[in-house]
């Protein structure tokens, strides 16, 4: 399946599943890395890679909306087939994501509905929880809000700190983000409004 990821930072997702596709053999195909973010350590990931790469930076636009149009026109030319945010900081809006023909997949660090948004691993510890976690969840219009995949608990120690606890929580991202995405390029993911079921896969 032919994917292209978005993100805005150092891109350790991506390079978990470039070395997914090239250990593992997840079934994709990154045809290409977007950024909004000009000289983002993801790019020069996909560079090393040997991975094309686009930049989508929103100054470069008149508005939002001719940015999010001129990265459907850029997934259309690459013959996408499937989306993954990994990192990408900025919520694709609704028009995107209704024009989108191919699913958008994205990971979170928090175990939602708990702490959408930014800084999840801070509103965990503010908020006190005994146990976090990540989740990887299909994208719509919403913030975080999508129907979810897969999730995985991390647990909430004394004396985290919202830097400590992000690295245990990235740490099953790098793990949970390839194996969704293989169960869904695979055909074991079936959705049924928001619920998720996640077939029997056979070990290959």
């Amino acid at each position: 399946m032919r994917a292209a990821v978005l993100a805005s930072g150092r891109g350790s997702n991506l390079q978990a599943i470039l070395d997914a596709c090239s250990k593992d053999g997840l079934p994709i195909e990154i045809v290409g890395v977007g950024s909004d973010q000009p000289g983002t350590v993801a790019l020069k990931r996909a560079l090393v890679a040997g991975i094309p790469t686009r930049v989508f930076q929103l100054s470069d636009y008149p508005h939002r909306q001719a940015q999010e149009e001129d990265m459907l026109i850029w997934m259309r030319e690459n013959r996408v087939e499937l989306l993954l945010l990994a990192g990408y900081m900025k919520v694709l809006g609704p028009r995107f994501i209704r024009q989108a023909n191919f699913p958008v997949m994205n990971i979170h660090p928090s175990l939602l509905p708990a702490f959408a948004g930014l800084h999840a691993q801070r509103q965990a510890l503010e908020y006190g929880v005994k146990v976090s976690g990540c989740t990887v969840h299909l994208v719509d219009e919403g913030l975080d809000s999508g129907p979810i995949i897969l999730q995985e608990a991390v647990p909430v120690l004394a004396g985290d700190t919202e830097e400590s606890l992000a690295q245990r929580i990235l740490e099953v991202e790098h793990r949970l983000y390839p194996e969704a995405i293989r169960r869904l390029v695979l055909g074991k993911v079936e959705r049924t409004g928001r619920r998720v079921q996640i077939l029997q896969q056979e070990v290959i």
